[in-house]
């Protein structure tokens, strides 16, 4: 069985979007039920956003031809203005033939290279949110409205691991169409949706279908619990719109899964109210994401797990592992209960745990459901970000040693944060952080940004400061061990 091929909605190339203008568009005509819209909220007001409260939805299966006959138009009057087109540009030296410049001969020349996506205005000032694939590696950024106004951005805040990116347009005052965020509590299978953005860069195209799935935690190159629709998404759309009958966007639009790199109905979107905690950041001043921190480690309750803990079906995270000291411990949560809810909202795998904390701000608390000794108990647990002890304390090994040319800091829960690594693989020892270059002897030698140091000559390594002093013994020769990605290596170096 061929394995499906997940493929970024990525932004369209020059090229590609001059391929696409000579395709002839056939549109269809939209046959489908509408439930009905509100009128656009602008959010600008203040440094946050304007929280509407929460209604049913008024869900209804069309019951009469009239009923076939109703519009999405409504919605898309109302959500399009305020969906965009994003242009992110960036210079590169174009390398010429070696031989030449040897001669005198062409300099490396300057290239243009412009990439297109699709982004919202979240508020009324100016504020859009897209993908950071879409922006990544920009220098330049022009933001082109539905009524073909353009206005240069600024990058406020882009993460790689979510996906998004925050640009403020600079205006002179101008106020926005905005869409109201919409923190998805009420969303189920089955509710219809629309996907507006800007395919293959032929213009704005709105595109319908349904959500396919919730908390899809499993998929995707980020981090998160996507929502899946069946609307067509393809190269152009990241960064667009996805929105509900009540013309709220509920997420953004950011990769498919499929076999041709075109839409072929499996399309994810980032949930909004991730989209609200990054834009909030951006606001508050801030450049990077903080990502809480449980300090606990779990699996997923298999069948078999469910029925060794007498639980009445497999759903939940076992805990494993407790880091001391962390939110976790500090809550009473212990080693072997099975976390089943975060915030009301059913968790089965670790990912879907780290979502449910990261889309609060630190200083705000969550609640955790569990089940203990077969009992279901609740827990109050403290967002927080990971903490940074021991300090990092970077130092640059210059000695003529194995690791001559790496940079090594203390290992601490922040630090494997930043780092990608699994912090009860090692809670104690030393990181490579990184190697001054490729041609330092640390790098020949065979040594990785993201090892640890673990022990040497059989002493266990605890801090940069104890690594350095060792280093500096100059035995008549180095056994050197190491964890990468999980597996203990040992080298043998002679002096």
């Amino acid at each position: 069985m061929t394995v499906p091929f997940v493929s970024l909605t990525q932004p369209m190339t020059t090229s590609l979007r001059k391929a696409a203008s000579i395709i002839a568009l056939t549109m269809a005509g939209l046959m489908s039920a509408c439930s009905g819209q509100t009128e656009p909220q602008d959010n600008y007001e203040g440094s946050g956003f304007h929280q509407q409260p929460l209604s049913t939805p008024n869900r209804k299966v069309p019951d009469s031809a009239i009923g076939m006959k109703s519009s999405f138009a409504p919605v898309v009057r109302d959500t399009a203005p305020a969906v965009v087109n994003v242009y992110a540009k960036r210079v590169t030296r174009r390398q010429v033939d070696p031989f030449w410049q040897m001669f005198g001969g062409v300099n490396p020349r300057p290239q243009v290279e412009q990439s297109l996506g699709s982004g919202v205005i979240v508020r009324g000032d100016g504020v859009v949110v897209t993908n950071n694939h879409v922006v990544q590696g920009g220098q330049e950024f022009m933001v082109v409205l539905n009524d073909r106004r353009e206005f240069p951005a600024k990058l406020l805040l882009a993460d790689e691991r979510t996906d998004l990116a925050v640009l403020q347009l600079e205006t002179s005052g101008e106020k926005f169409t905005t869409l109201n965020l919409d923190d998805g509590r009420d969303l189920e299978v089955g509710d219809l949706v629309l996907a507006i953005g800007n395919p293959f860069g032929v213009g704005q195209t709105v595109t319908n279908g349904i959500i396919s799935a919730l908390d899809r935690t499993d998929v995707g190159p980020g981090e998160g619990a996507f929502i899946q629709t069946d609307a067509a998404i393809n190269p152009g759309n990241s960064g667009g719109a996805l929105v509900d009958m009540d013309g709220d966007l509920i997420g953004i639009n950011s990769f498919i899964l499929s076999r041709s790199g075109s839409s072929a109905g499996v399309g994810f979107a980032i949930p909004s109210a991730m989209v609200r905690r990054v834009v909030d950041t951006a606001l508050g001043g801030k450049s990077t994401l903080v990502r809480p921190w449980l300090g606990a480690k779990g699996d997923t309750v298999t069948s078999d797990i469910a029925r060794s803990m007498n639980l009445a079906r497999p759903e939940g995270v076992l805990v494993s592992d407790i880091y001391k000291g962390s939110p976790a411990d500090q809550a009473g949560l212990r080693t072997g209960d099975v976390v089943t809810a975060v915030d009301g909202q059913p968790v089965n795998d670790a990912r879907a745990i780290a979502y449910r904390l990261s889309v609060r701000n630190p200083g705000e608390t969550a609640q955790l459901n569990i089940v203990r000794d077969g009992k279901p108990q609740s827990l109050k647990v403290k967002i927080q970000a990971p903490s940074a002890t021991p300090a990092k304390d970077e130092r640059l090994i210059k000695a003529n040693v194995p690791l001559n040319g790496a940079k090594v800091v203390n290992m601490s829960p922040a630090v494997a944060e930043e780092a990608g690594i699994d912090i009860f693989a090692a809670p104690r020892g030393v990181l490579v952080y990184g190697l001054e270059s490729n041609r330092v002897y640390a790098a020949r030698a065979g040594f990785r940004p993201g090892d640890i140091i673990k022990d040497i000559n059989g002493t266990p390594i605890t801090s940069a400061a104890q690594l350095e002093q060792i280093l500096n013994t100059r035995p008549a020769s180095w056994k050197i061990s190491i964890v990468r990605q999980g597996q203990t290596m040992t080298a043998q170096f002679r002096s």
